[in-house]
């Protein structure tokens, strides 16, 4: 029987679930299954996007034949031809022998490795920028070399600014009914999947998938269709900014990662000791992985999203841990960058690892490295433990400057302390007016008397926000930590509140006396105000209140306008068409230099220089 899922108007889902498989490509666990997507647009011509796994491709044609109702689809767009997205192609070709297939020079030449029939006959060639018009529909087709195949390209639908983006903004995951992204808490159920799924199959090609975010910042984009995972049609800008640091190998969190390999457990004695020092000294974030148990997958994402990684392994047949070289050679092989490391070696004769360790991490870019390994001679001693506890003075000094003790804190009424986190920097305005929230970014928020307790805020005249205080006067104001993510940004100061909810992100809404909300995960202060005045200087209205609540909700430092600028806002993609070198043809690695070496090979397709062209 049929499952069809409407996307939008005349855009169905029509993929399939399996949540029988114990792996992905052979090597991955997925133990929460996955999902194939496909989608049909109904148009006067229809399309289908891409086929499905061979495995759902039962349930696959029962959709078809159930939306077209006797009728033959007319196009099938082709964005990448991994199996698990292409085997179905052979059947349809047979089902429906009049339709059309459409796609690029790289994609019809597997087809022709793939399947036996008369490929050049149903063929429609497409470039870069090229376009297929279906009557109210026009797709238009980018090129995505390397993410996560040579052959891949993306499909922007312009009527309805749909992407069908293949891999990219997929994840592990069979889903549960729920199509879209916003319809589940993707934070606490899907993210470390989306992660290690990113950081598995296309983290190797991060400069590839910066070229097609850099194409995608061009298009005016209200959905998003991955053929894995969850649908995305609202706050895009998350799992954009995600990608984005995924693929410019940025770390996501200040974490510190401990990787280790024991074969009797008094290496593990040693990565237990140093992350209890770590932890005393005020790290909250801390993620232990035991090599040999834990699959790779896992800690290479880990490594993705932490900061600092400690590696810590025995030495065996005088070199490293089988399972810590491996898991070493994965993160090398996935070129993983700028992060800082630390080692511990054990070694009941002469301890090797860490010094080999150390050689392999060298190799990589960007890594600075703490100090020597930490050596145990069989097991941890007097003098281990100190060495330890430098490690993790020599960790905590290298992370931001955001880490305390940790300390209970209260939230009584009107603490004094909660105004010193008042700076020239950004906070988070909140207002309701009936059953409608909503909030936006200022600037300007100051202590204007002690007792009674008063602030001045300003607001943009034209804010949604501001006319909710204006006709309820009262307001929270949070004000906002360094550990704020550009999301938050994204979400409270990009967006018009007329039209979209900017609460949408946060499924607990955590609300003050008051019943309005404020926003202790982002937060070190939050303030709600009853309005006392208000005066119209032309842009912003500026009011004053009187404070009737106050609490600290953490010590993290306030965000300054400076340190937004420098750390949480992202830079300027600068295109690496603009630098002088040489272009791959078939995969977009761009090499740079005036000439290139002699027998040169392509590091990521692995063709020679041929294929490369000249960029001025």
């Amino acid at each position: 029987m049929q499952n069809v899922r409407e996307v939008n108007k005349n855009i169905f889902w029509i993929g399939g679930i399996d949540r029988c498989p114990t792996v992905f490509e052979g090597v991955y666990p997925i133990p929460r299954g996955v999902s194939y997507n496909s989608y049909l647009v109904k148009d006067k011509k229809t399309v289908i996007l891409d086929t499905v796994d061979k495995v759902v491709s039962g349930v696959f044609f029962e959709n078809i034949a159930y939306l077209l109702n006797g009728k033959s689809p007319d196009y099938i767009i082709v964005n990448h031809m991994e199996p698990d997205h292409c085997s179905a192609l052979g059947e349809l070709i047979l089902r429906y022998p009049d339709i059309k297939i459409v796609s690029n020079k790289m994609v019809f030449t597997m087809i022709k490795q793939y399947f036996d029939f008369d490929v050049d006959s149903h063929s429609i060639v497409v470039e870069e920028g090229g376009t297929l018009n279906t009557g109210e529909y026009t797709f238009h087709f980018v090129m995505a070399p390397m993410v996560h195949w040579p052959e891949v390209m993306v499909t922007y639908e312009s009527t309805s600014k749909t992407l069908f983006s293949a891999d990219a903004f997929g994840t592990f995951g069979a889903l549960n009914g729920n199509l879209f992204a916003d319809e589940v808490n993707f934070d606490r159920d899907w993210l470390d999947d989306a992660r290690r799924y990113f950081t598995n199959i296309v983290g190797k090609y991060g400069d590839q998938v910066q070229d097609v975010l850099e194409k995608a910042a061009t298009l005016e984009i209200a959905m998003i269709c991955p053929l894995h995972g969850p649908i995305w049609r609202k706050n895009l800008g998350y799992i954009i900014e995600k990608h984005q640091k995924w693929s410019s190998y940025t770390p996501e969190d200040n974490a510190v990662l401990i990787a280790y390999a024991s074969v009797y457990g008094n290496t593990e004695n040693a990565v237990n000791i140093l992350a209890g020092e770590l932890a005393d000294r005020g790290v909250k974030n801390i993620a232990v992985y035991d090599a040999s148990e834990t699959d790779t997958s896992y800690i290479l994402s880990e490594a993705f999203r932490c900061s600092h990684i400690v590696f810590a392994s025995t030495t065996y047949n005088a070199g490293i841990f089988i399972k810590m070289e491996h898991l070493l050679l994965d993160i090398k092989e996935h070129n993983l960058k700028n992060r800082t490391a630390a080692f511990i070696e054990n070694g009941s004769w002469v301890p090797a690892s860490g010094g080999l360790m150390t050689d392999v991490i060298k190799s990589l870019e960007g890594w600075n490295i703490i100090g020597s390994p930490v050596t145990l001679l069989s097991s941890v001693k007097q003098e281990t433990q100190s060495a330890l506890k430098k490690l993790a003075d020599q960790i905590v000094d290298s992370m931001p400057k955001n880490i305390v003790p940790p300390h209970d804190f209260k939230t009584e009424p009107l603490q004094n302390p909660a105004f010193f986190k008042l700076t020239y920097g950004l906070f988070l305005l909140t207002a309701k007016d009936g059953n409608k929230d909503n909030g936006c970014i200022i600037n300007s928020a100051v202590q204007l008397t002690d007792t009674p307790k008063r602030i001045n805020i300003a607001v943009i005249k034209a804010n949604y926000t501001n006319d909710m205080i204006l006709k309820t006067g009262v307001f929270n104001v949070t004000s906002l930590s360094v550990d704020t993510p550009f999301s938050v940004f994204q979400q409270f100061g990009f967006k018009s509140g007329r039209d979209a909810d900017k609460f949408d992100i946060c499924p607990d809404k955590t609300r003050s006396q008051n019943g309005l909300i404020y926003a202790p995960k982002v937060g070190n202060a939050f303030f709600s105000c009853k309005v006392i005045s208000s005066t119209d200087y032309d842009t912003h209205t500026l009011y004053t209140a009187c404070v009737t609540e106050a609490a600290i909700l953490s010590n993290v430092p306030s965000v300054t306008y400076q340190f937004y600028a420098d750390n949480i806002k992202p830079k300027p993609q600068i295109s690496r068409k603009k630098r002088k070198g040489y272009i791959c043809k078939v995969c977009g690695y761009f090499h740079e230099g005036d000439e290139l070496p002699e027998g040169y090979i392509c590091p990521l397709c692995k063709h020679d220089s041929s294929y490369f062209e000249r960029v001025e």
